[in-house]
Order: C-alpha cells, then sequence, then structure tokens
C-alpha cells in the first residue's frame, strides 16, 4: 500500500427526486432530505482478492449482484483492473421504493468512495456512469437521472449516447421542496413495473407540450425563477399513466396548489409527491394539504420540508 493512501472512505450522498414532471429520464435534482452513507474499504488478510463483501442494516441485500453500491463498485473494480478485495458498508437513510433516489444513493456514494479511495481520477460523467451500472439492480438497466443528481448535487440534465451530464447550479434559496411520503406498500421492482406502466407510443401534441415545459423548466433554474420552474412542472405522458397506482394523488396534488405550491409532480417513479414552492411559502400549510389528500383515499403520510442539496462528499477517510 502506498505511503498516505487510505484505507476505507467513508461518502454520504443524498436523495434525488428525478423527471420533475416533464423530464422523464432527463432531469434530476438531488434534496436533502435524506442521505445515505457508504464506506469502501480495502479488505484485510489473504484468500479475499477479487472478493466484494457487504454490511448493512435494514433489508440491504448483501450480493454485491443485487445490491446497487455493489454492482457500482464491481463495474469500477472491473474497468481499473482493481483486483484486491473489497468491503461495503452502507448505513441507509433514504427510504426505499418511495421515488427518493434511495437505489441511487447507494451507488452515488459507492462510486465517489472508489474514486477517492484508489485515486482513479474519474470526471463526472465517469463518475455518473459507473453509479448508473449499479440502478441495474433495482431497475433493471442503468439510468442515471438520480444517480446523477446524487454524485453532482444541485439539477442535472442526462444525455445519453454518448453520455454527457449537465449540472445547473441550484441556489440554496431558490426552491424549497414539500415531499409527501404515503404509508403504503410498494411492489417488488417497483421502478420497472412503474415503467412498464408508460405508454411505448404517445401522441404528438403530448410530446410537444413535454417539451415546451422541459424548455421552461431549464430557463427557470437560469433565470433563477421559482415561478417559472413551478409552471413548467407539468407532464402529459408519464403522469397520466402512473397517477392511478398512488392513492389520492389528485386530492395531493390539488391541495398543495391550493396551499400556495408552484408546481407538483409525482418525485421519480412515485409513490411520493413532491411540491416546489417558493422559499417564503408556508410550507407547514403545503404539508397538511397533501397529507389530508393522502388521508382522503386511506392512506397515511409522512411530509419533509427540504431544499435542493450538494452532491455526494467524502465524510472520512480510514
Amino acid at each position: 500500500m502506498t505511503a498516505g493512501a487510505p484505507s476505507s472512505v467513508t461518502v454520504r450522498a443524498p436523495s434525488s427526486t428525478a423527471n420533475m414532471g416533464p423530464g422523464f429520464d432527463v432531469f434530476g435534482l438531488a434534496l436533502g432530505a435524506f442521505h445515505d452513507t457508504v464506506t469502501v474499504a480495502k479488505a484485510r488478510g489473504r484468500g479475499r482478492a477479487g472478493r466484494i463483501t457487504i454490511a448493512g442494516g435494514g433489508g440491504v441485500p448483501t450480493a454485491a449482484s443485487r445490491n446497487t453500491a455493489g454492482l457500482a463498485v464491481r463495474h469500477i473494480a472491473r474497468r481499473f483492473g482493481i483486483g484486491s478485495g473489497l468491503e461495503i458498508l452502507i448505513r441507509k437513510g433514504v427510504p426505499a421504493g418511495f421515488g427518493m433516489g434511495s437505489s441511487a444513493a447507494s451507488a452515488a456514494a459507492a462510486a465517489v468512495a472508489m474514486n477517492e479511495l484508489f485515486g482513479l481520477g474519474m470526471d463526472d460523467n465517469g463518475l455518473v456512469g459507473s453509479a448508473g451500472a449499479g440502478e441495474r439492480a433495482s431497475a433493471g438497466s442503468a439510468h442515471y437521472d438520480n444517480v446523477a443528481a446524487s454524485v453532482l448535487g444541485g439539477f442535472v440534465i442526462v444525455r445519453t449516447d454518448p453520455l454527457d451530464v449537465v449540472k445547473v447550479r441550484a441556489p440554496p434559496g431558490l426552491l424549497t421542496c414539500v415531499v409527501a411520503i404515503p404509508d403504503v406498500e410498494v411492489p417488488e421492482k417497483k421502478t420497472m413495473v412503474s415503467r412498464g406502466a408508460i405508454p411505448a407510443r404517445v401522441p404528438l401534441g403530448d410530446s410537444v407540450a413535454n417539451l415546451a415545459n422541459a424548455s421552461s423548466l431549464v430557463a427557470g433554474f437560469l433565470k433563477r425563477d421559482p415561478r417559472l420552474i413551478g409552471s413548467s412542472i407539468r407532464d402529459a405522458i408519464a403522469e397520466p399513466a402512473r397517477r392511478g397506482a398512488i392513492p389520492g394523488f389528485d386530492a395531493v396534488k390539488r391541495g398543495a396548489a391550493r396551499a400556495g405550491a408552484l408546481g407538483v409532480a409525482i418525485s421519480g417513479a412515485g409513490p411520493s409527491v413532491i411540491a416546489f414552492c417558493d422559499p417564503g411559502a408556508d410550507h407547514g400549510r403545503i404539508a397538511g394539504a397533501m397529507r389530508r389528500g393522502f388521508r382522503s383515499a386511506g392512506a397515511g403520510s409522512r411530509t419533509v420540508v427540504c431544499r435542493p442539496s450538494g452532491g455526494a462528499a467524502v465524510t472520512g477517510r480510514g
């Protein structure tokens, strides 16, 4: 081991919301609502070469092939020819299966930890691509909107073929978000199930409407105009296909808007619903309206008030 090189690195990565209405598979926003913390360490002792072991509570899969952090670490190890054994410790803070980028946060933290542990010098796209490899554990294929937000922070725009992520700064005072998380059971492989509900073909008018709103939303971030952002969070494609799977969605959305939210959307693949608000709005009133909306359909819920967040950050070296 090189003198001074760490034997372990710990990284904390934020939750995120994807799509933001019209930006399906393209837009992501890091949120300071929740965080995952991942430690990647070089394994000690003989017979550990190439072996990846995973530990963590809360039902975290311990097989690397079924764990988003494990898949990201394995991808990076193969890409860079890292043959040493590795140990991964995952401390989950992002609720799994509720559209808050839980799998992405673990994968993002693991990718950044590997980059730091071995001094790999990956750029932003390399980190996002490696973290995206971990999404296969939950989504069945690589998707980059949530992982890009968790790795880089702020508002991100994802282009693929080739992968090229554009980060747009989201100043802390620009927006406040209220996330309502319903107390409902989510199906196994929920992301794949939710993606299956989206039609393969859409009317031209709906495509044009989403393109217009997506363009305006980007302009809202560039102009630092929360009202333009909020008024652009309208989705004519994924939301109509997914809303029926979220009990009380219409009441939640209507209530949040009446209470002062600038825009409301399904967070990622759901079932959480996110309201985008002016920082000076009555966030308690908006949160209460969203809880009442879920309650009208017989579902309990909890709400979290948060702001856009920075990306994954190293918190310790061992």
